[in-house]
């Protein structure tokens, strides 16, 4: 039997794919290696437990491609532990927060609205329903993190955790201060590096894990793998709860956080997709991967100036990794407004909220742009500069349909020469 319906709609988001310039930060290609272990058989499989303590028979072969990915992790990222079974990075976040804290405990967290994740304390969120969140945000003059502010917010608050790490945040984290708050203030310190991760791998941006007790990521985005989480540790240590074994033995931290994974947060984990996270750690392992990083780093500097020069303001001014956030309040349109110009001319970017912002959730008053997908592509600094013309037309004509259908051709035809899937 061959489902029609269903692979034609997958031939569609393939040639939507080819055709446009994906700008969303979040989001990226991965290899062909990459998506054929997503399709194995290893999605037949069954493993709950870990490598070498599964509750299933028939494990001896996804036990090694788990150990694979889980060794091949720690070198990228110098770990002394792993845990690659997280489905996502909001389900890293989940387990950490289950493993060291207690419902109704505090947490400190980058507020949403300034660039933040759901999963650092959002009222809609399980961290925000579970946990008594406070923030910190960026100051509205310079669009950048005050530490000091952080401080005293830690120290008027008392969390038990603080999270740092953004979705919507252009400039890197200092996180030896945020450690030194934490220790201030009896916190774990949490580091969600989602979206700089490859970032951070190639040395281009500050290192969390000397700093932090516990690292959260994605595996795609920065990370160019599947879509997944991962948690991991720098040091191993007495877990800060003092959960005891069977026995009467203190628990470590690494052993606390694999028992949040499984049985705390999920059931069997997904050795299809660990197998895809193993290939693309060990692409990221490569020189290779550390070029490309620096592309993309490249790539988000040139889109960022030929914009501003075009009269953007980019939230903090510029950017350090590999994204922007973009107010259009002086441009007298909606992030949504935005959003639909681009989409409809197959530039691919998402609305977003600023910090200080007038606007509804469903509406914002920006949007965020980001290279990794395009740099993955083979674009380079000039073309961010073409980018820039094309988000500038849209932008100043948003309702122009006869415009917005001039660029999607010249977007369909520039995007021949930078072959996707071939």
């Amino acid at each position: 039997m061959h489902d029609k319906q269903i692979f034609d709609l997958i031939d569609q988001e393939l040639h939507r794919q080819r055709e446009g310039v994906e700008l969303i930060a979040s989001e990226n290609f991965t290899s062909a290696e990459v998506m054929r272990a997503m399709g194995s058989c290893l999605t037949n499989k069954y493993a709950e437990g870990l490598p070498g303590k599964r509750y299933y028979g028939g494990c001896q072969w996804v036990d090694e491609v788990e150990t694979i990915a889980i060794e091949r992790i720690k070198k990228l990222f110098g770990a002394v532990w792993a845990n690659v079974q997280p489905h996502s990075g909001a389900q890293a976040n989940a387990a950490v927060m289950l493993a060291c804290i207690k419902p109704g405990d505090k947490i400190l967290g980058f507020d949403l609205s300034h660039g933040g994740h759901l999963t650092h304390g959002s009222a809609v969120n399980f961290s925000g329903k579970l946990y008594v969140p406070s923030f910190y945000g960026v100051e509205k003059e310079t669009g950048r993190i005050d530490m000091n502010k952080v401080r005293e917010t830690a120290l008027r608050e008392k969390p038990k955790l603080i999270i740092c790490g953004a979705s919507a945040y252009s400039r890197d984290w200092d996180y030896k201060t945020f450690r030194a708050i934490a220790d201030e203030v009896g916190a774990v310190l949490l580091a969600d590096i989602s979206h700089p991760a490859g970032l951070i791998a190639a040395k281009l941006l500050n290192d969390p894990m000397p700093h932090c007790h516990i690292i959260t990521t994605t595996t795609h985005k920065t990370l160019r793998g599947p879509r997944g989480g991962l948690i991991m540790i720098g040091q191993d240590m007495e877990n800060p709860f003092g959960e005891k074994t069977l026995k009467g033995e203190l628990k470590s931290l690494s052993a606390v956080l694999d028992g949040a994974v499984f049985p705390g947060t999920q059931g069997g984990p997904l050795e299809h997709v660990i197998a895809a996270k193993a290939i693309a750690f060990g692409e990221a392992l490569s020189d290779n991967f550390v070029s490309y990083q620096k592309q993309v780093a490249a790539n988000a500097q040139s889109l960022a100036a030929a914009l501003v020069s075009r009269g953007f303001q980019i939230i903090s001014g510029g950017t350090d990794n590999h994204l922007m956030l973009i107010d259009l309040r002086n441009k007298n349109v909606s992030g949504k407004q935005a959003e639909n110009a681009l989409v409809k001319a197959d530039i691919t970017a998402n609305k977003n909220m600023v910090p200080y912002d007038d606007k509804s959730p469903f509406v914002t008053s920006g949007i965020r742009l980001g290279t990794p997908a395009v740099t993955t592509r083979g674009m380079k600094e000039k073309d961010m500069e073409q980018i820039a013309v094309w988000i500038d037309t849209l932008i100043n004509s948003p309702e122009n349909e006869t415009l917005i259908n001039s660029v999607k051709n010249e977007v369909n035809e520039y995007m021949k020469a930078f072959p996707l899937y071939e």
